[in-house]
């Protein structure tokens, strides 16, 4: 190679000559970089930094986990200037952990000129598909995307694969669907009620109540956590209960069943429960209250999400944090960069436990 001109500039002439000339065609995948630098007798380095510049200029993309490949380099490289917008898909949107999210996504892709389209789901596959349906007809530049009743619906993938062929940017936050591949923001939900049980244990508590969404993979995962502590402690691992619920279950439905066990429970009765998230341990405060029940000294509870409202209840409540606005900003940060071809990965964040009033050693 030519001593006075960088070597990756020659490679990437090289490969993107073969692009032209359509050796290479649009949607094949590119040898790996060991085959390239068997081929040039170079580093990877040197080879990262050729491919590197040909997907700036909109040759080449990498799908993460599965190689390079040839894009379709007749389109125009950025976001079309006059529909700078980016989906936004929520389950809800006004309320509980979700505007502290999308407003912290809206600043950032606000900053860089973007526009943010807003749907809500309300958590229902078919109102999830709608909105995809709409959102596709509009075009836009990217999507960020929470998945409805992640852990059973499979009602849209076919949809999430049109977006993927499309080869537009898109993430998912706080779960995602099995098989899509877009990368995703989500918490360490396992991990932290592991840690949250082995809490509990700590403080005396034994006779614990796990109470988990089941249609949500967040759900499925904390109640992992918390079947994984107790697995850890054989000499009391049979004195854990699971109460699972979809999202479509009356809240009113859930307390009767908890009340129920607990009453039926002669001896040993619990005395702990874990709330899927803070929506339900709120809820399920109040009506144990209008029944006389004393919180935490009859019983203590532990939400997840530290949602605004746990610090002012009666009493406070102790919880899990969620990265409400981090993740918002983490995510418009994210969908930024890939829309500008840079590399980005998925982000695991690790909820700290919040001790407040709810709960107390025995």
């Amino acid at each position: 190679m030519p001593a006075n001109k960088a070597k990756y500039k020659i490679i990437k002439q090289q490969i993107k000559n073969n692009i032209l000339s359509a050796r290479y065609k649009i949607g094949d995948r590119l040898p790996t970089e060991s085959d390239f630098m068997a081929e040039f007798d170079v580093s990877r380095f040197t080879i990262r930094r050729a491919i590197d510049e040909l997907v700036n200029e909109n040759f080449v993309r990498r799908v993460q986990g599965n190689g390079m490949y040839i894009k379709d380099w007749h389109k125009v490289n950025k976001a079309d200037e006059d529909l700078r917008t980016i989906a936004v898909i929520t389950t809800h949107v006004a309320d509980y952990i979700f505007p502290n999210i999308i407003n912290a996504i809206d600043e950032v892709i606000s900053d860089a000129g973007y526009s943010l389209i807003l749907a809500n789901t309300h958590n229902d596959p078919k109102r999830e598909r709608d909105n995809l349906l709409r959102l596709l007809k509009l075009k836009p530049s990217a999507w960020i995307i929470e998945p409805t009743q992640s852990a059973v619906n499979r009602e849209n993938l076919d949809l999430y694969q049109q977006i993927k062929k499309l080869d537009v940017p898109a993430v998912f936050i706080n779960s995602s669907y099995p098989g899509i591949g877009f990368l995703c923001l989500k918490t360490d939900d396992r991990g932290s009620l592991f840690e949250l049980t082995n809490y509990l244990f700590s403080i005396g508590h034994r006779r614990i109540i796990g109470v988990f969404q089941i249609d949500d993979i967040r759900g499925v995962e904390r109640m992992k956590g918390f079947a994984d502590a107790y697995l850890g402690h054989p000499y009391f691992s049979d004195r854990q209960t699971t109460i699972m619920y979809k999202s479509t279950d009356d809240y009113d439905k859930i307390f009767t069943r908890i009340t129920n066990f607990y009453k039926n429970q002669t001896v040993d009765k619990p005395d702990a429960i874990i709330c899927y998230n803070d929506q339900l341990a709120i809820a399920l405060i109040d009506n144990l209250k209008e029944q006389g029940w004393k919180i935490p000294e009859d019983i203590s509870i532990i939400g997840f999400d530290d949602y605004n409202i746990s610090r002012y209840i009666t009493p406070t409540l102790t919880t899990l944090s969620h990265p409400k606005s981090q993740m918002g900003r983490d995510a418009g940060k994210m969908i930024l960069n890939l829309i500008d071809n840079k590399a980005v990965k998925s982000i695991t964040y690790y909820p700290e436990l919040v001790l407040r009033k709810s709960v107390m050693p025995i």
